[in-house]
């Protein structure tokens, strides 16, 4: 039996409790947010699907979980440059969820943003081994990579690592199995309508949802069923890729036991120039945790 807890019942965290039930990924799903009526709404909602899923309202149940997805806070809105903005407020918000985590020996998702200090924050303020948590984000970056890449005829893997905002870094050198180079100018080109790729929608509908919780959800069939897949995750690093004490998004192998292994790809001079720059925004953010 597998119990997955989605802290945060809003856009996101709704929508990966429903895709979750109707997937058949958790017997019982525990949904918890701090607004009552809300929370009751969401409840009945996807209980009027007809699902067979249990959904418990109870935060007292969290802790004992297999799976928590940490999805609470507040988005990101035009007037928020980056997601790195979103630091303090939503620090606060993981800090009061904490108390609903303690004794947690399960896997964490860490989906709110800044997502890869909220990732570190948690590993650090519950002491959980780095090998539970799991920031999320870097499937989503990539997705958008490969749309960028189809667009101009490139073809193969699209990955991205780095920090899941401006600093994220896509690996080039992964791409296209007939060898096609791709020049410096088009790398920025691309990496630049990445860095903005979220805000039309932010713009047009108030935030990201079809994307972010397809993706989760599929983490989570990933965890579950201990597919053991090399997926971009961030991950509080201890020495890989020359970082340590910070969480940044890296491959990973992923299964029933949450970080596997930590994969440690050969970067060419552009992708190290660009993962060092996102190493050092990182440690400054992580710093303030």
């Amino acid at each position: 039996m597998t119990v997955l807890s989605v802290i945060g019942a809003g856009k996101v965290g709704s929508e990966v409790a429903f895709l979750s039930a109707v997937r058949g990924l958790a017997d019982e799903i525990i949904l918890y947010d701090n607004i009552p009526d809300f929370l009751n709404a969401q409840k009945l909602d996807l209980l009027h699907t007809g699902i067979k899923t249990e959904i418990s309202t109870d935060p007292e149940k969290i802790k004992d979980s297999d799976i928590a997805v940490f999805a609470a806070g507040i988005p990101r809105t035009p007037a928020i440059k980056t997601r790195a903005d979103l630091l303090e407020a939503n620090l606060a918000v993981a800090g009061e969820c904490a108390q609903y985590l303690k004794g947690f020996s399960g896997i964490l998702i860490t989906v709110t943003n800044p997502m890869d200090a909220n990732n570190y924050f948690f590993k650090k303020a519950l002491g959980l081994k780095r090998e539970q948590c799991i920031g999320f984000g870097g499937q989503l970056d990539s997705a958008r990579f490969s749309l960028y890449l189809k667009e101009r005829g490139f073809a193969g893997d699209a990955f991205v690592i780095g920090e899941h905002g401006e600093h994220q870094v896509p690996l080039f050198s992964k791409t296209d199995g007939a060898g096609r180079k791709i020049d410096v100018i088009t790398r920025e080109e691309i990496l630049s309508e990445m860095q903005r790729a979220s805000m039309p929608v932010i713009s047009g509908k108030g935030g990201t949802v079809f994307g972010p919780a397809y993706h989760i959800s599929s983490l989570l069939d990933v965890v579950i069923s201990d597919r053991r897949e090399i997926m971009p995750c961030s991950v509080v690093l201890d020495g890989e890729y020359g970082l340590k004490d910070c969480s940044m998004g890296v491959p990973a192998r992923i299964g029933r036991e949450g970080i596997i292994e930590i994969i440690e790809w050969e970067l060419d001079e552009w992708e190290y120039e660009k993962i060092k720059m996102a190493s050092e925004h990182l440690n400054c953010l992580c710093r303030k945790v």
